[in-house]
């Protein structure tokens, strides 16, 4: 284990968490709000901090051991949101250290809960650090899933090395071509949210905000009503689009932006993805146009809108679909724990496991029928060995496991069921 090239890499990542505080501190010096000292000095702290890191273990690094790798993923995401939730502490909110973790771990991981209220009032360094800082942890986890996840094995992971960790038919050259390409992908679905956003109907604070947590399927809004602060449809289409092809393979992007090859409508999980949402979309307009007195066009919207929100786990609302009775809340539960793609900035169990849980579910039933046939299990050209099948079960089984045990838990602290059960969910489908 070299923990000093751990050491190195973690200092990176708190050296740029001071950085990227120092852009709020200018927004908010610039409107004269307070709040900019406290971005300065949670900038220093995370600076000293970072590149005390960084000069106390330079040099060469060498190869990062598949150990290594593990730590780097579980203190890189705990450190970088200790050290996010410093200028919720020292800000005017005031907020102590459980509340402000709890936003900035909601923030880097794009889970999109919050324990603050009165959004409409507050500090725009606040608003704009709670965005950056959900858009940071949006292309955290796709470069997390693209580079790093497929050498851990986690979850049948290992099937995206040939496409994006690149051994075999290698969207990129190397790892560092991938980041860079990733990079570029994600500035221009973020700026062309942006523009279309400014374009119909918002002012540029929020476009940039609201574009920032669209792209990153985190959620987070400038306002208490999330979405539903702004009545314009067109962008109530613009965001339910924009939160879809965020919850597609970003390689598939890395794949149409430099090798001008346009794959989408022949990877599995995406027309699987595509499937799911056209059929909600479907069943829940026409159960909304039923129940409710809302016309066709305005059905579809907010149906579409909700699907989205919930299927890419961004978690944005424009009206509370609970009031749409027991079905559509049954079906957005469903949707919560479905995901959207694996290599995007979505969360759930992923389509790409559920598409590789239906392949083992039919071999199953298939060895019942002939116990001496030989069947072969495929996704996207490639045989499925047991071991991507056990690895894919064995997520499975945890994934089922972890969100019994935090329900449990979320009920002893007083919540209903209906409500421990979606808390739950929720988190893990962050």
């Amino acid at each position: 284990m070299r923990y000093s090239a751990v050491a190195y890499i973690l200092g990176v990542l708190i050296a740029i968490v001071g950085l990227a505080a120092l852009v709020p501190a200018i927004v908010d010096w610039r409107v004269g709000n307070d709040n900019s000292w406290a971005f300065l000095l949670s900038g220093i702290i995370c600076l000293f901090f970072g590149g005390s890191m960084l000069i106390a273990n330079r040099g060469e690094m060498g190869a990062i051991t598949l150990r290594a790798a593990f730590l780097v993923t579980v203190l890189s995401w705990t450190l970088v949101s200790v050290f996010c939730s410093l200028p919720f502490m020292l800000s005017d909110l005031h907020l102590n250290f459980s509340d402000a973790f709890f936003e900035s771990v909601s923030a880097v991981t794009t889970t999109g809960a919050t324990v603050l209220t009165d959004l409409d009032h507050m500090s725009h360094g606040i608003l704009l650090w709670r965005s950056m800082v959900q858009w940071v942890g949006g292309i955290g986890v796709v470069a997390f899933t693209m580079v790093l996840l497929p050498y851990l094995k986690v979850g049948g992971m290992q099937l995206l090395r040939a496409e994006a960790s690149g051994h075999e038919q290698k969207a990129m050259p190397r790892s560092v071509a991938i980041m860079r390409s990733l990079l570029v992908v994600y500035m221009v679905l973020t700026v062309s949210c942006i523009l279309l956003y400014y374009f119909f109907g918002m002012s540029w604070f929020d476009a940039f905000n609201h574009a920032m947590t669209t792209v990153a399927t985190g959620g987070f809004s400038t306002h208490d009503a999330s979405f539903g602060y702004f009545e314009q449809p067109m962008l109530h289409y613009i965001a339910a689009i924009f939160m879809i092809l965020a919850g597609l393979p970003f390689v598939l992007y890395i794949q149409l932006l430099f090798q001008q090859k346009f794959l989408f409508l022949k990877d599995e999980q995406v027309r699987a993805f595509l499937w799911i949402i056209g059929v909600f979309v479907t069943i829940l307009t026409l159960w909304l146009v039923v129940v409710s007195p809302m016309g066709f066009e305005e059905s579809f919207r907010a149906v579409l809108f909700s699907t989205a929100s919930v299927i890419t786990t961004t978690g944005y609302a424009t009206s509370d679909y609970t009031a749409w009775g027991g079905f559509a809340v049954l079906a957005f539960l469903f949707l919560t724990y479905i995901g959207a793609c694996a290599e995007s900035t979505s969360g759930g169990i992923k389509m790409m496991r559920l598409v590789i849980l239906s392949r083992v579910i039919r071999r199953q039933f298939k060895t019942l029928l002939y116990p001496n046939g030989v069947f072969i299990m495929r996704y996207k050209g490639q045989r499925l060995t047991d071991d991507v099948a056990k690895s894919v079960l064995g997520f499975m089984g945890l994934y089922v496991t972890l969100n019994v045990v935090l329900t449990i838990l979320l009920a002893f602290t007083g919540l209903d069921f209906e409500t421990a059960l979606s808390g739950a969910a929720t988190a893990l489908a962050n």
